[in-house]
């Protein structure tokens, strides 16, 4: 893990909170993955999925939140 993220880690943490912080951040990635692959599965038979599918899906996934990045956008 770069350095930078590994402060940033414990910074917010501290060095006792951290195997669970990287547990759930771990938990949530393989759910995404998962998601990201039914998508695929799906549009692979069907047509793509329209943009208001798509905000209808994170809406009733993530609520009023902003949506988290795209899967492709981030480190993993």
């Amino acid at each position: 893990m770069p350095s930078e993220l590994l402060g940033a880690l414990r910074t917010r943490t501290g060095k006792r909170g951290m195997s669970a912080y990287v547990t759930a951040a771990v938990r949530h990635q393989l759910a995404m993955d998962g998601l990201a692959e039914i998508v695929a599965a799906y549009e692979g038979e069907h047509e793509p999925l329209s943009e208001a599918e798509v905000q209808a899906a994170q809406n009733e996934l993530f609520g009023d939140a902003p949506a988290p990045c795209a899967s492709g956008d981030s480190a993993a």
